[in-house]
């Protein structure tokens, strides 16, 4: 799965890479997000955020 984003605080866009293992690859190099997976099934969501869904 890969995610485009950006930082909350100062906008920098983030591009992420979360393998099925649950690991993950940052593609900006400087970046430093904090990263967690929720466990949520991701196939299963009804709402464009996950957030929407609780």
């Amino acid at each position: 799965m890969e995610i485009e984003t950006e930082c909350a605080h100062c906008r920098d866009r983030l591009n992420l890479k979360l393998t099925s293992d649950l690991r993950f690859d940052i593609q900006q190099a400087q970046a430093e997000p904090v990263v967690f997976t929720p466990m949520v099934n991701f196939e299963k969501l009804t709402t464009p955020t996950i957030i929407d869904d609780f």
